[in-house]
């Protein structure tokens, strides 16, 4: 039977880490080996209770021992999928994702990765972005959007739905479409990365497909949760101005500079306008993207999957599976 595990670097608040590790529990992930960003000595008992999770605090002593702590916090997520893949296999599969981002396979991720050929050494996910609920909507399903791999159709589809800004975004996303991958483990030598793996002078050996699985990126929540990260993305994270423009063209503009003049031209309501249209899920907006087959509709109840995988009177550390 094949195994299977994510590798996640994370300071979320431990509610956010529980919803996380409860879904890939449920999806039958065998080992989740989560590196806290900065201590949490809460997370870390709670985390640690569990027999199916590994949790690293990488505190100062913890960088201490491998030289310097990175700056930029993508340096010490790939760190720490090195150093997961560096320990004794306990999985034959590790899917490198962030905190906001969720397996969603159609069907067992076991039995798909089991599929693939021996020469394959790492399978993509390809993303599919998570839209903010209007109030009063069911709150166990969740509607994403997804994007065409053919990139004429993905621009025709990103203006068609979202007609104000979608000639300046990849698939109307703001977060990547490049997806994230599964590789296998115990591999010597392979250099792991945000969206690739490198061994030796090759990318991606052998890459496949993981067609029956997608990643939901829950990467603006609701209108807060975007405002809030909103700063630290533009100076350092995915909206940071190093990055190049995600479409193709001669006006074309990077994620930074496009925030810049929206911010410029109108401040925080342009902001609000431009998430009103990109990132909520409006009937409007559903139904532009049902038209181009790229809706997609998923049942997370994540309360309810914290509840049975952490029950809030569990006490003591769980024998280790």
């Amino acid at each position: 039977m094949i195994r299977w595990g994510t590798v996640t670097t994370t300071n979320a608040p431990l509610t956010r880490i529980l919803d996380f590790a409860a879904w890939h529990l449920e999806q039958g992930a065998h080992r989740l080996y989560i590196y806290l960003d900065a201590p949490d000595p809460e997370a870390e008992a709670v985390l640690n209770a569990h027999p199916k999770i590994r949790v690293f605090c990488t505190d100062a002593a913890w960088w201490a021992k491998r030289g310097k702590r990175p700056d930029k916090h993508q340096a010490r997520q790939a760190r720490n999928a090195r150093h997961a893949n560096s320990r004794k296999p306990e999985t034959d599969w590790l899917a490198h994702i962030d905190i906001d981002e969720f397996l969603l396979p159609c069907r067992p991720l076991a039995e798909q990765l089991a599929e693939l050929p021996t020469e394959c050494l790492c399978a993509r996910v390809r993303p599919v972005e998570a839209l903010a609920p209007l109030p009063g909507t069911e709150a166990e399903e969740m509607l994403f959007k997804a994007f065409h791999l053919e990139q004429q159709a993905r621009q025709r589809a990103a203006e068609a739905c979202f007609p104000t800004w979608g000639r300046h975004l990849s698939g109307g996303f703001l977060s990547h479409v490049a997806g994230k991958l599964f590789f296998r483990t115990g591999t010597e030598g392979l250099d792991i990365r945000i969206h690739n793996v490198t061994l030796g002078a090759q990318m991606n050996p052998g890459e496949r497909a993981l067609a029956d699985t997608e990643l939901g990126h829950f990467h603006t929540g609701d209108w807060a949760h975007f405002l809030a990260a909103y700063r630290f993305r533009l100076a350092k994270g995915s909206y940071r101005a190093e990055l190049k423009p995600q479409v193709r063209g001669e006006d074309a503009v990077s994620l930074h500079d496009l925030f810049c003049l929206i911010e410029e031209a109108g401040g925080e309501a342009a902001l609000r306008a431009f998430f009103d249209e990109v990132c909520t899920a409006t009937s409007e907006l559903i139904g532009r993207l049902s038209q181009q087959g790229l809706l997609r509709r998923r049942h997370m109840p994540l309360p309810a999957l914290r509840a049975r995988h952490f029950p809030p009177d569990t006490a003591g550390p769980a024998s280790r599976a």
